[in-house]
C-alpha cells in the first residue's frame, strides 16, 4: 500500500510541474527535468503509514574549481535559502554544487503542491547565480 501512495505522489508531482517543464522518467522512476539551467530530479518516497514525501535534487553548478571563493558564494546562497540545503561535493580540484529538499507532501492539494515545488525552484534559480561564469 505504501508505495502505491508513494507512485500517486509522484504522478501528482508530475502532473503539476508538467506546463512548467519537460519532464521525462529516469531508468531509476524519478522525474528528471532542467529548470533554469539546473539539472532536477524528484523522487516520491513513504518514509512510514501516512509519511510520504518528495525529494527534490538540483545540480547548481558542476566542474567549478574549488576554491575557498566558492565556498563563500555556497554558503551565502545557503543562508539566503529558505527551503533545502546546498552541498559542495569535491573531486579533486573540482566540485559540484548540489542543492537538495526534501518535504511531506501527501497531505497538499494541487495548488498547494504547485506552489511548494515553485517556490523550492525559485530558490534553486537563485542559488545557481553567480556559480557559473
Amino acid at each position: 500500500m505504501s508505495e502505491n501512495t508513494a507512485t500517486a505522489l509522484q504522478e501528482r508531482a508530475l502532473a503539476v510541474l508538467a506546463p512548467f517543464v519537460e519532464l521525462r522518467v529516469n531508468d531509476d522512476l524519478s522525474l528528471g527535468f532542467e529548470y533554469a539551467g539546473a539539472l532536477c530530479s524528484i523522487r516520491a518516497v513513504n518514509l512510514s503509514p501516512g509519511l510520504d514525501v518528495l525529494s527534490l535534487t538540483c545540480v547548481l553548478a558542476w566542474d567549478r574549481p574549488l576554491k575557498p571563493a566558492l565556498l563563500k558564494r555556497v554558503a551565502d546562497r545557503n543562508d539566503a535559502l529558505q527551503f533545502g540545503s546546498i552541498t559542495v561535493i569535491g573531486n579533486g580540484k573540482l566540485a559540484d554544487v548540489m542543492m537538495r529538499y526534501t518535504f511531506p507532501a501527501a497531505g497538499l492539494d494541487d495548488e498547494a503542491l504547485t506552489t511548494m515545488l515553485l517556490l523550492v525552484l525559485s530558490g534553486a534559480d537563485r542559488s545557481r547565480q553567480g556559480l557559473l561564469p
